[in-house]
């Protein structure tokens, strides 16, 4: 008997672990790519630590197939320089097991990439539409712009504008801007020598500024600001000195060896209201395609490999498929929809802009309990886990 046949649209991070996962419980995997080759161009990720307890029950080491991983223990700053929190690494190794790493993205996803066969892949295939064969319900039909894929499930990674998500939810709302932009780029390994900088973002008024050393002495940056949505400036590197120039070393410095062509700009959304499950018949929603959420918490990223290995576990190989696929949304909608809605609110508080509420803000941060702080990254962090199969037809 053929091994069951899983057609994945996305081969973003979310798309290629999914891949992954199911190609090493004995599924073969088809990923459609839209893009006509691998991305060579992208930013830095933090995978925190149920990220990577995620990556491990799956048996695949984010960090090596990265190339190399770098611990990124956050702290919050003012412009000034001075802390209002900082993350000890030893003790989020300590309470979580490791701390979180950061790595560059198209690296990972080379790593996941590399981790599949090599016929796996389609790029320059873009997912049209899931029909299904008269007659034949369990049988869809993947449309794609390079021909036509029978499946036995269908993966929709599509991403934050997911084509799949509105052909099968077309009373969503939709998207919500958050309104906030941001940039990001990663310099290479050209700066001076010497300590990298500390892993930090920095909280102004309405703008932030983020530093995170990578490996091989590149470092990832990324800023974010209010501004109306669509805001585009026509000189990127002159519009970020003027906001941040000022700020505290090593900001000035690091924007000095910026490139403009290097920078990667996105206005910040996330779904407007959750979907109402994250799985039609043998289709399920997986990462922004199921649940976009803003930054704020570091999450997205890590939520998709969650979506992606759970969704694997429950589809172990002659499972009954829209029952797992069920079970996928019973263990997953509620997670990441609690995840999405604290980091939106993150972003607002992080957003403030008038001087008393920006005091304010800072003093409580400042003042808050190092239990409080626990709590939230317990929740967080140690959120991942496996649930229970459903049994196989038969069993």
């Amino acid at each position: 008997m053929s091994p069951p046949h899983a057609v994945v649209a996305g081969a973003g991070i979310g798309g290629l672990t999914a891949a992954v996962a199911l190609h090493r419980r004995g599924w073969r995997v088809t990923v459609c790519e839209r893009s006509p080759q691998p991305s060579a161009t992208g930013a830095g990720i933090v995978l925190a630590p149920n990220a990577l307890r995620a990556f491990d029950a799956i048996g695949f080491d984010a960090g090596r197939a990265a190339g190399r991983a770098v611990p990124a223990a956050m702290g919050l700053r003012r412009p000034d320089g001075r802390w209002l929190n900082r993350a000890d690494a030893s003790a989020l190794t300590a309470r979580y097991g490791r701390p979180p790493l950061a790595v560059y993205r198209p690296a990972l996803a080379e790593g996941l990439a590399a981790a599949l066969p090599d016929t796996a892949i389609h790029y320059g295939a873009r997912v049209t539409g899931v029909d299904h064969e008269p007659g034949s319900p369990d049988a869809p039909v993947v449309r794609t712009s390079a021909g036509d894929l029978r499946a036995d499930v269908v993966l929709a990674a599509d991403g934050i504008h997911s084509g799949l998500r509105r052909a099968y939810f077309p009373d969503h709302p939709g998207l919500h801007y958050s309104g906030a932009t941001a940039w990001r780029a990663v310099l290479p390994a050209d700066g001076p020598t010497g300590q990298p900088p500390a892993t930090a973002e920095t909280w102004g008024r309405g703008e932030r500024f983020g530093v995170v050393p990578l490996a091989d002495g590149r470092v990832y940056l990324y800023a974010t600001a209010v501004v109306p949505e669509g805001h585009r400036p026509a000189d990127v590197r002159a519009e970020l000195l003027r906001r941040f120039a000022s700020w505290h070393d090593p900001i000035p410095a690091l924007l000095e060896r910026i490139g403009p062509a290097t920078v990667l700009q996105h206005d910040l959304y996330d779904v407007a209201a959750p979907l109402p499950r994250l799985h039609h018949g043998r289709i399920a929603w997986l990462g922004d395609a199921a649940h976009a959420m803003t930054p704020n918490l570091g999450q997205g990223g890590c939520q998709a490999v969650e979506d992606a290995v759970v969704l694997a576990h429950l589809l172990d190989a002659g499972a009954d498929v829209p029952a797992a696929l069920a079970a996928y949304d019973a263990a997953r909608r509620s997670r990441t929809d609690a995840i999405r809605v604290r980091s939106r609110r993150a972003g607002r508080i992080a957003a403030l802009s008038r001087p008393l509420a920006v005091a304010v803000r800072d003093l409580a941060v400042r003042a808050a309990p190092a239990t409080a702080t626990r709590r939230a990254l317990d929740d967080l962090f140690d959120g991942f886990t496996l649930p229970e199969r459903t049994p196989r037809p038969g069993a």
